[in-house]
């Protein structure tokens, strides 16, 4: 059979569905979240959008079919991404965000998680899911032999489990009336019966227990807070507080990943949003190659020729368009491979990292090219460029940094005994 690189029927329907929403719903709602300074008033000013959203199929697509969603395949996730965040980035988060706050039941969920997907199951209201992962101190390091591991812990009593500790980054995770989300996937450090041990594996007490808001105002005022919202240079409509619980009690069934289980399935969920942040830096180069092009068909800065037939500037957009079309090709050889091999997991995985890395830091400086070849006019607040910049800014190092977190687990993949470098391309090589 030979290689396609066409869209087939389901993903160019996914496509069009996506660019419609995007221009109609998302492109309308940054005018509205504009009128307000504040970011986590702008967070509150794009529910409308979020709703149309949940209407229109977006919420349910993002979970599996398995769970009663109507998830199509990763390729099709990366188009609809890669759509929205070239016409907006910021609202377009928030609705991404919820689905990778549902992916940890996607992989590990049961039949008796079902109450939990509800909400978003239903198409209607405006229902938040957050994966609830970062700390203020940093988790990049969380899981290092030795290491204390997560702060935030969760304590076994009776048919209940108490949870203590501080959370930040993990978009939608306050709600939208900052008293907590409907559903946060807790990502926390089992301590019932923990004692200290220097050479003991994190990875053995982490766990990851399902939080609901009727959990939240069950245990009354103070149990959720949030201590500071953050302003941030893009995505300037995304709440992402730093948040702290205090003696929060759940339900023992609110179990989804059981101590020693809750790493593998986290990140599990961030190789698939890995996928997605190529897709997203896919859609600000577009954003950025269309914004200069435009640029350069209405302005020739004073002179005798067209700016296209500056080699100068043709040289920077051209670059541009190739960054561009070789970061799509990528990410969804990396969505295709995630769900189809071939190569066992963790040769699929390399991809997903591959394409986090490579695409993050591609938007980066695609947008700075873009700002270099459009010169000074670039600088002025009425063109995109400075919030296409500010937005790529953070690929690099949110969804688990490139430095940190993503080129370490490369390392990671290449140091292993049996790695095998093109598995994910051609399948396993044959032993000697």
């Amino acid at each position: 059979m030979p290689v396609d690189f066409h869209l087939g029927p389901t993903e160019a329907s996914t496509r069009a569905a996506a660019a419609s929403f995007a221009q109609h719903v998302l492109k309308p709602a940054r005018s509205e979240y504009l009128k307000h300074e504040q970011h986590h008033e702008r967070f509150q000013a794009t529910q409308t959008a979020y709703s149309a959203a949940v209407k229109g199929g977006l919420i349910k697509g993002q979970i599996s079919p398995a769970h009663g969603g109507g998830g199509g395949s990763l390729v099709e996730a990366a188009i609809m991404v890669e759509e929205c965040y070239a016409v907006e980035p910021s609202a377009a988060l928030t609705i991404f965000a919820t689905g990778l706050g549902l992916t940890p039941l996607n992989i590990a969920g049961r039949p008796e998680h079902a109450e939990f997907l509800a909400p978003f199951l239903s198409g209607e209201g405006a229902p938040l899911a957050s994966l609830v992962f970062s700390e203020p101190g940093g988790v990049a390091n969380a899981l290092e032999k030795g290491a204390p591991g997560f702060q935030t812990t969760a304590r076994r009593d009776g048919n209940e489990w108490v949870i203590n500790g501080e959370k930040m980054w993990a978009t939608n995770c306050a709600g939208w009336d900052f008293k907590g989300c409907d559903l946060a996937c807790v990502v926390c450090r089992d301590v019932t019966d923990e004692t200290p041990n220097p050479d003991g594996d994190p990875r053995d007490h982490v766990m990851i227990l399902l939080v609901t808001r009727a959990d939240l105002d069950r245990n009354g005022a103070g149990a959720f807070e949030v201590l500071r919202h953050i302003s941030t240079p893009g995505h300037t409509s995304v709440s992402g507080p730093h948040v702290r619980y205090t003696n929060v009690r759940v339900p023992a069934k609110n179990v989804l990943c059981p101590p020693g289980q809750g790493a593998q399935v986290a990140f599990g969920s961030f190789d698939v949003s890995a996928v997605l942040v190529g897709a997203m830096g896919v859609g600000l180069m577009r954003a950025a190659f269309d914004a200069a092009l435009a640029f350069a068909k209405r302005d020739s800065r004073n002179g005798a020729v067209p700016l296209l037939e500056r080699q100068a500037f043709a040289d920077l957009l051209s670059g541009v368009k190739i960054q561009a079309e070789a970061s799509r090709a990528l990410t969804w050889k990396a969505a295709h491979a995630m769900e189809n091999g071939p190569g066992d997991y963790d040769a699929r995985r390399e991809f997903a990292l591959a394409a986090k890395i490579y695409c993050s830091d591609a938007a980066v400086k695609a947008c700075t090219d873009a700002i270099n070849a459009v010169g000074i006019t670039a600088y002025d607040l009425s063109q995109p460029f400075a919030e296409l910049l500010n937005t790529a800014m953070v690929l690099p190092i949110f969804d688990g940094g490139n430095v940190g977190v993503r080129r370490r687990h490369m390392q990671q993949l290449m140091l292993s005994p049996t790695y095998d470098a093109w598995a994910a391309t051609y399948g396993p090589s044959e032993k000697q």
